[in-house]
């Protein structure tokens, strides 16, 4: 007597989102844009320690650029729920053209640095604009099944330019002996991406409700956000631990005091990271959605915070390069359920709203962060504020887990 065993699964496409043509278009213009953004980051960097050599004016980098995001996000996202979020980021990427534009012109003229710093405040308050509606573009791209696939590749190419635009960005300042050409690329970068978005087809429903007002459209998704616990929970989560592990901040800390090792081995430590985030975007895109997702995030972020605690007690490079390489493939598996969650919880009508609040989270902690170690680090040395801030991270997860079971229950990603 015989049986037939039962069919196993269907193997999961790691493309199934790229087959579907507006996805390629505008995962196609955000990489290339982000490439662009991420030499500019270089750019910017180079240019004004050259000019001054002043750590302190690479602070007011990040500060001028954060403080118009944490103003201007959630009227970024009332925009982005309220009108068409195609034009929205369009005119947003025109902007940013026009300000990689005139930064090309004050680098080539050596322009006054109050200048630079006017011209990466509009630069933040473009992204203020433009993150939440181009974040809510892709679930009108793909089906909802597709969403997890399209995260994971979303992130894959973040991360990809996130190790080319540096290296692109330092070789474009090489030849020029200057950072005009990196800005000049930008701009070109930003018109693939506009482009991009003028060829896409997909239509975006009408939102508009002229009866309610934009403080009420606001407090309309506030609620939202408090009412949902699974979101609520996985971008508080993933917040928490961007502000608290700050082993990255501290890099060229440890690098030269106490690993010992010259700006190669930095070079290593830094692109380690993002070499960790690529490869598990590349494996979860081949595997299927997390079944247990909320189980999987919480269990990443804690993972996060032991590898920032083995970290920062190593006084060995490659054990400290590993540790790296586990902190990037895990806030990977973070990022993509967070994303996914977002997708699949939040009603497209309040995309823009929920997005726009991710952004103010995820940018102000980031900011935050380098500003919490550099204080921590001034009080209990780079290894204590590495070591406190892991065992922060695992305190945040505990509550987490404890306050908001619906995460902890969470089953299959993507349903």
């Amino acid at each position: 007597m015989s049986s037939e065993s039962p069919n196993p699964p269907a193997r999961p496409d790691p493309y199934a989102a790229l087959r579907y043509r507006d996805f390629r278009l505008l995962i196609a213009g955000r990489f290339t844009a982000q490439i662009g953004e991420m030499m500019v980051s270089v750019g910017v960097g180079w240019e004004l320690y050259e000019r001054t050599n002043d750590a302190f004016a690479l602070g007011l980098v990040g500060l001028v650029q954060i403080i118009p995001v944490l103003l201007f996000s959630v009227l970024g996202g009332y925009i982005a729920d309220r009108y068409n979020r195609r034009w929205v980021t369009l005119i947003s990427q025109v902007v940013l053209i026009l300000c990689s534009l005139a930064l090309t012109a004050l680098s080539l003229m050596r322009g006054p640095l109050p200048l630079i710093y006017t011209v990466l405040a509009l630069i933040g308050t473009a992204r203020a604009f433009n993150n939440p509606a181009e974040s809510a573009l892709t679930p009108q791209t793909v089906p909802p099944e597709q969403f997890f696939n399209a995260v994971t590749w979303n992130s894959s190419v973040w991360q990809l330019s996130a190790i080319l635009g540096p290296a692109l960005g330092g070789i474009l300042i090489a030849v020029a002996n200057s950072a005009w050409l990196v800005y000049l690329s930008n701009a070109f970068a930003g018109l693939v991406l506009v482009i991009a978005l003028l060829l896409l087809r997909s239509q975006q429903r009408d939102y508009a409700t002229p009866d309610e007002s934009p403080l009420e459209s606001v407090r309309a998704g506030l609620s939202f956000l408090r009412r949902s616990q699974i979101v609520l929970a996985s971008i508080t989560l993933d917040m928490f631990a961007v502000l608290l592990g700050g082993a990255t901040f501290l890099l060229p800390v440890f690098a030269k005091d106490i690993l010992q090792v010259e700006a190669a081995g930095l070079g290593v430590l830094r692109a380690v990271t993002s070499l960790g985030a690529l490869l598990m975007a590349m494996t979860i895109a081949r595997r299927p959605p997390f079944q247990r997702a909320g189980r999987t995030l919480l269990l990443a972020v804690a993972g996060f915070g032991v590898a920032t605690i083995i970290f920062g007690l190593s006084t060995s490079f490659w054990l400290s390069a590993a540790m790296l390489f586990v902190l990037g493939a895990l806030d990977n598996i973070s990022v993509v359920v967070r994303h996914t969650l977002i997708m699949t919880h939040t009603p497209d009508a309040m995309r823009g709203r929920v997005g726009a609040v991710n952004s103010m989270f995820i940018g102000a902690s980031n900011e935050l962060g380098g500003f919490e170690s550099g204080v921590m680090a001034a009080l209990l040395g780079p290894v204590g504020a590495v070591v406190v801030g892991g065992i922060g991270t695992l305190v945040v997860v505990g509550v987490i887990a404890r306050v908001a079971p619906q995460l902890r229950r969470f089953g299959v990603l993507g349903h």
